[in-house]
């Protein structure tokens, strides 16, 4: 049997799910595997869940680790959260599906005997996933300046709606008037993308979407480009200043300040069971296609 390391991540407000914790916690040290979970995590399941760790865990304090496979415990958020972690070590992240809906972390609790198994038999792919970089002129973001699924402008107030000029490689576009802007990966497309109308794209898809939140006008209309096109946007807001959010991860922003968004120089690793498939997600997540006449 070949010796595996595990990178564990989770969310810590599910008591309910300790069991499913305990059972994949159980199933790695069977195989006598190498574990590693993060330390907010380890302390919520010892401390809150009183969940007994193996002896031989780990802790991961920050960013610097690496491991074989990272599992993500959680909803999608949590996965973005795991994601953010592993960066560009090229670790494949595997989600387990704690929450509701779940496009990235799309294994549920019940599946893990049989993922687990088809790990250690190698019978899995690997999904390259593309990530976004925020730039700004002046300064730099506050936070992790990189995005799995989107970056999106918004306004900060529910007033006025902000004004966002854009070009797309240097070419001036258009000037939205709207609630916001958001820039989207394939990944970030069933998300909050979706909700306001843009494009479902396949995983893998060399792309990335441009769509405005609530547009002043009935002319503008998602937009499709392709992953190497480089984003430049300049806001104005009546109080000088509007929200930039990164998967979900906001902060403020003045309007003097021209964001760039660009493909990152690395890619997200996410790791898929051989019999999965992402139409069969989409039907059985969206109900795609559904008709409830019948």
């Amino acid at each position: 049997m070949r010796k595996l390391r595990f990178a564990i991540f989770g969310n810590a407000f599910q008591a309910k799910k300790s069991a499913s914790v305990q059972k994949l916690l159980c199933l790695l040290e069977e195989r006598e595997a190498e574990l590693l979970i993060d330390e907010s995590f380890c302390q919520y399941l010892r401390e809150d869940l009183q969940i007994a760790m193996p002896e031989t865990v780990s802790l991961i304090h920050d960013n610097d680790f690496s491991a074989d496979i990272a599992i993500s415990m959680g909803g999608d958020g949590t996965f973005l959260e795991a994601a953010r972690r592993v960066g560009d070590k090229e670790i494949p992240i595997l989600g387990v599906n704690m929450g509701r809906l779940g496009f990235l972390s799309d294994i549920s609790p019940s599946e893990l005997p049989a993922t687990i198994e088809q790990l250690y038999e190698g019978n899995y792919s690997v999904e390259d996933r593309c990530v976004l970089q925020l730039e700004y002129d002046k300064g730099e973001p506050e936070g992790y300046p990189f995005a799995l699924n989107e970056v999106a402008v918004l306004k900060r107030d529910v007033s006025s709606m902000i004004s966002i000029r854009v070009e797309v490689n240097g070419k001036y576009l258009t000037t939205y008037q709207a609630d916001g802007l958001i820039i989207n990966t394939p990944t970030g497309s069933t998300g909050y993308a979706l909700s306001v109308g843009g494009s479902i794209m396949q995983p893998g898809c060399r792309t990335i979407g441009l769509i405005p939140v609530a547009p002043h006008s009935l002319t503008v209309r998602p937009l499709i480009l392709t992953d190497d096109t480089v984003v430049k946007l300049t806001v104005a807001a009546r109080n000088h200043r509007f929200l930039v959010s990164l998967d979900g991860r906001s902060e403020k922003c003045a309007e003097d300040v021209r964001l760039t968004i660009r493909r990152a120089p690395y890619s997200i690793k996410v790791l898929k069971r051989s019999n999965q498939c992402f139409f069969t997600t989409l039907r059985e997540k969206l109900m795609w296609g559904t008709d409830p006449r019948e």
